[in-house]
C-alpha cells in the first residue's frame, strides 16, 4: 500500500466504524388511553398529569365541604377551573392538567363544570353573533349562564437535586378550592412525587 492510499484507507476504516456505532431510532406505537406508566427522561409527563389530577380531585370531592354545600343549597355545586401556575423547574402544559381536572370533576358526577377563559369568551361572542346573524328560534338567549359557586387555582412547583449523572427531581402541587361569593377556602389539597433519575453510559 502506497503511502498516498494509507490516508484514504484510514479515513474510510474511521467513517465505516461510525456508521456501525451509529444510534437506530425504533417507534412503537402505543394506545393513548392505556394507564402504562412510562418514564422516558424523567419530567413530568401526562401520566403526571393524569394520576395527579384524579387523586386530588377524588380527595376534594370526598372532603366534608361537598356534604355542607348539598344540604345547605340542596343541589350539587358548579365549579371553574382557574388558574393553574407553573412555578416548575421545567415546560409544563398548565392546559392538560386543567383539563384532566376537569374531565375528572365532570366524570364524578358529583359536580357541575362551567368553561372559562378564552374558550367563555369564544362562547360569549358566538352567543352574540347569534343575536343578528342566526335564525331567531335557534338564537341563545343572553344572561343564561350557570355562575360557578367555586373555583378551583393552585401551583406546580419543583425542586431539583443532582450528583453527576443523578437527579432527584421533587415536585409539588397545591391546589386550592375557593368559594367565589364569601372567598373562603372549603378545600386545600398537596401532591408529591419524587422521581429519581440516573444516566448510564453508552456503550457500544
Amino acid at each position: 500500500m502506497t503511502k498516498f492510499l494509507r490516508p484514504f484507507m484510514w479515513i474510510l476504516f474511521v467513517a465505516l466504524l461510525g456508521l456501525g456505532c451509529a444510534e437506530t431510532t425504533t417507534v412503537s406505537r402505543m394506545d393513548a388511553e392505556e394507564d402504562a406508566v412510562i418514564d422516558l427522561s424523567g419530567k413530568w409527563n401526562d401520566t403526571d398529569s393524569r394520576l395527579v389530577s384524579e387523586e386530588m380531585i377524588g380527595d376534594c370531592l370526598s372532603s366534608p365541604w361537598l356534604y355542607r354545600f348539598e344540604e345547605r343549597n340542596q343541589s350539587q355545586p358548579t365549579v371553574i377551573v382557574g388558574n393553574i401556575r407553573n412555578l416548575s423547574h421545567e415546560h409544563i402544559s398548565e392546559n392538560t392538567f386543567i383539563k384532566d381536572m376537569e374531565r375528572a370533576f365532570i366524570n364524578s358526577g358529583k359536580v357541575d363544570v362551567v368553561e372559562g377563559g378564552e374558550i367563555r369568551d369564544q362562547i360569549r361572542q358566538e352567543r352574540s353573533d347569534q343575536q343578528e346573524f342566526a335564525q331567531e328560534e335557534t338564537r341563545k338567549a343572553f344572561q343564561q349562564e350557570s355562575g360557578a359557586d367555586l373555583m378551583l387555582t393552585g401551583t406546580i412547583d419543583s425542586i431539583v437535586d443532582r450528583v453527576k449523572g443523578t437527579k432527584l427531581v421533587f415536585y409539588q402541587v397545591n391546589l386550592e378550592l375557593v368559594d367565589i361569593e364569601t372567598n373562603k377556602k372549603v378545600w386545600i389539597g398537596d401532591k408529591k412525587i419524587k422521581k429519581l433519575v440516573e444516566k448510564g453510559r453508552s456503550t457500544y
